[in-house]
């Protein structure tokens, strides 16, 4: 244990001496966790001694701990055991010093070792690879955290849920898999609101099978909304739109951004758009336009200016999609108008 609180708050001056043998920046230490410095007891040498074991070389070593430098407040046993447990899913000492090198923070975080452990072994029995578990363990850590029957729990209740809302017992398990590797934060919710956000779009009158559609749409992103700010934002999209409740369901259906994103986003969006001359009926025909931000709207429609297309008296379609759809689509109408009006192979009619 460690504490910022110190009583001397006098830098430890073998701390120092270690790190500046290993060329360490010690002012970029001060200059964001200096309290690092004044602790009395620190392993530098034992951990930049574990590091260099696992491949790194000195530059290595001394970003890994310019960047995260509380890792030397570690005990050399607790850093050995944390390098165990990620060995069990990386590929070999290689790939874990580069993932070291890229998120310190999560591999230095040890105060939750078992629940760490026994997660990695749940997600491992649940049929995740390797490499996703990897991407969790970096991006996601929080996860970890969780007791393994909290994790058991929540994925318990997703099944459930999709088993009820008629999905079959043969697709469950790829759903499962493909939900948590898209949006792995699904489980820092609980249990019931979960449930609470299906009873919700149950009850604005989306059938089960279309509440199955949104939640593989929104990639597991409803669970990390409220029934207030779904309802809120549906609510806004109606004004705007001038729609029924059953036109609004299937502009949901098409565009689920208007679902997930909030009514200052939203609004934006739409600014942006008219701005540019674009009406709302437009809009209404094609709402996935919404799920681009204002700034990648203008920049497709500057290059599609260019080429003579006019967006206003057109379809939205052309601007749609990510930038790989955009770039085909763009090229498309580029060829098109680059092509020449006479067909080069054929026949010349000659009069005599």
């Amino acid at each position: 244990c460690y504490t910022t609180d110190t009583k001397s708050r006098e830098e430890n001056k073998k701390t120092i001496e270690s790190l500046h043998r290993l060329s360490v920046d010690i002012k970029k230490i001060r200059r964001l966790k200096e309290w690092v410095l004044l602790q009395d007891v620190a392993y530098v040498k034992e951990i930049a001694g574990i590091l260099q074991e696992m491949g790194a070389d000195e530059t290595t070593v001394a970003n890994i701990l310019e960047r995260c430098p509380e890792a030397i407040l570690h005990t050399p046993a607790e850093i050995n055991s944390q390098r165990a447990l990620w060995q069990l899913v990386c590929q070999n000492e290689k790939q874990l010093i580069k993932l070291i090198e890229q998120f310190p923070e999560s591999f230095f975080t040890t105060e939750y070792h078992e629940n760490q452990k026994a997660n990695i072994l749940f997600f491992q029995e649940l049929g995740l690879k390797n490499n996703i578990i990897t991407r969790f363990l970096t991006s996601a850590p929080n996860i970890f955290y969780n007791p393994v029957e909290k994790n058991k729990n929540l994925i318990e209740t997703l099944q459930r849920s999709y088993l009820n809302l008629g999905g079959s017992n043969a697709n469950m398990k790829i759903w499962i898999l493909k939900l948590l590797s898209q949006n792995p934060f699904i489980l820092l919710n609980t249990s019931t609101v979960i449930q609470e956000n299906l009873e919700f779009l149950q009850k604005n009158d989306f059938t089960d099978h279309e509440v199955l559609q949104l939640l593989s749409k929104l990639k597991g992103f409803i669970f990390q909304l409220t029934p207030t700010t779904m309802q809120k934002s549906m609510l806004f999209s109606q004004n705007v739109f001038k729609c029924s409740d059953q036109e609004l369901k299937q502009l949901v259906l098409k565009c689920p951004a208007l679902l997930y994103y909030s009514i200052p986003v939203l609004e934006e969006r739409l600014e942006g758009l008219l701005k540019e001359g674009i009406s709302v009926a437009q809009i209404r025909e094609t709402p996935m336009v919404l799920e681009l931000t204002t700034q990648i709207v203008q920049y497709r429609i500057k290059k599609l200016s260019a080429l003579g297309y006019n967006i206003k008296s057109g379809t939205l379609e052309s601007l749609n999609g990510t930038k790989k759809d955009f770039e085909l689509n763009y090229g498309k109408i580029q060829s098109k108008k680059e092509r020449p009006i006479f067909n080069p192979v054929a026949p010349i009619n000659i009069e005599d």
